[in-house]
């Protein structure tokens, strides 16, 4: 008896996006299930904009979906999924990367002030984080919003557990000093 389609690894589903056109369709839309969430999750906290995280999102599976190659094994789908929207993210902020000072970013999004203390303190981390360097901005991410740990975030940028965890401390420092101003108001 055959497995049903969601009872597949990521690895054999994605060996599937090569074959016939029916299972190729179906592989991809049960990796699209399995993964979306966490990866247009990941856009939006490293782009801070909706629209741009939504064309972002789907660039990177589209990206994905042209990636399939039979005589490619996948290990790490997650992984690799995440790695193309890593690199996108970081193109479009590339393209887009004003310097405004946190004051000026506060002023110009005013009229879209928060109702009560927990928003404004939401907000404000939402601020604070689109002022953060990208690299301690994406690793921050990374870590506190789509749950990765320090090991997988090494494995994601290619680089060692030591630093991950420097980055991760030094992005956080940075966030405070940001910050403490404006929470001392609070």
């Amino acid at each position: 008896m055959a497995k049903k389609i969601d009872e597949h690894s990521d690895s054999e589903l994605y060996s599937m996006l090569s074959g016939k056109r029916d299972v190729a369709e179906k592989a991809f839309t049960e990796l699209f299930n399995r993964h979306s969430p966490r990866v247009f999750s990941y856009c939006r906290r490293f782009l801070g904009d909706r629209e741009e995280a939504l064309d972002v999102f789907q660039e990177t599976f589209i990206r994905f979906h042209q990636s399939a190659d039979k005589n490619k094994e996948m290990t790490n789908v997650p992984g690799f999924i995440i790695t193309i929207a890593r690199n996108l993210c970081m193109n479009a902020k590339r393209k887009e990367r004003p310097n405004i000072s946190f004051e000026e970013y506060m002023i110009s999004d005013e009229d879209e002030s928060p109702s009560n203390d927990n928003e404004e303190l939401l907000e404000l981390i939402k601020k604070g984080l689109d002022l953060l360097p990208d690299d301690y901005r994406e690793i921050f991410v990374l870590r506190e919003y789509n749950g990765l740990s320090y090991n997988e975030i090494a494995e994601l940028q290619n680089t060692s557990l030591n630093n991950v965890k420097v980055r991760i401390h030094r992005a956080k420092q940075k966030l405070k000093e940001i910050l403490q101003p404006y929470l001392k108001e609070l």
